[in-house]
This record gives C-alpha cells, structure tokens and sequence, in this order.
C-alpha cells in the first residue's frame, strides 16, 4: 500500500508541476502574441491569454489537490485544509471567467442565444438591401 500512495504523490506533483507550467508557458506566450500582433488591442489579447492561462493552471492545481487528497490521513486539519486551498482556487477561477467572459456562466447561454438572433437579423437585413 505504501508504493501506491508514493506513486500517488508523483503524480499529483506531476499534476502541479504542469499547473504551474502552464500559467509560466501560458503567460510568456501571451507576451510574445501581444508583442508580435503590436499595439491597438495587444493589451485586451494579453489580458485575456493570461487570464485563460491562469484559469487552466488554476483547474489543474485543484485537480492536483485532490489527487493528494487520497494519500493523506484523513483529519479534521487536513480536510479543513484541503477545502480551503480548494475553495479559494474555485473562488479564483470563477471570478477570472466572469472577469475574462464579461458576465455570469450561467448566462453564457442565454448570450448565445440572444447573439445567434443578431445575427440572423443582420444577416437578413443584409440580403434585403
């Protein structure tokens, strides 16, 4: 049992390794687009590639997170911890797609929806003139 839970805890390292890498990677190649597409809009592209970057790191540390969960004891303090740490990288993830989507998940579809009748309306305005 004890190779397992150590096998366990490499690859939840694993997985925070790649979450880190992938808010470093996701960041420094958001400087390089916004640095090779110039100015004008550079700095609302960064600001969204660094934000989906982080978002994704985020998700994989939590997953990383519960990975771990399975080879700790499991204690009053560790399980608070775990909550914690869990509940502030959802709290962060949420509030970077509402930052990132410009309103609330739940009303992504409704934007749809209300951006699929514009465009239908446009579409048919066009054909008519």
């Amino acid at each position: 049992m004890h190779v397992i839970r150590e096998y366990i805890e490499y690859v939840a390292l694993f997985f925070e390794v790649v979450g880190v890498a992938v808010m470093v990677f996701g960041f420094a190649f958001a400087c390089y687009r916004a640095v090779r597409d110039g100015r004008g809009r550079a700095y609302t592209a960064l600001r969204q590639e660094v934000g989906k970057s982080i978002l994704l790191g985020l998700e994989i540390l939590v997953a990383a997170d519960i990975i771990m969960t399975v080879t700790t004891e499991p204690t009053i303090d560790s399980l608070l911890a775990l909550g914690l740490v869990v509940l502030i990288r959802t709290f962060l993830s949420f509030s970077l797609e509402v930052e990132l989507e410009g309103r609330w998940p739940w009303r992504q579809a409704r934007a749809a929806e209300q951006e699929g009748r514009e465009q239908t309306v446009l579409g048919g305005e066009g054909r008519r003139k």
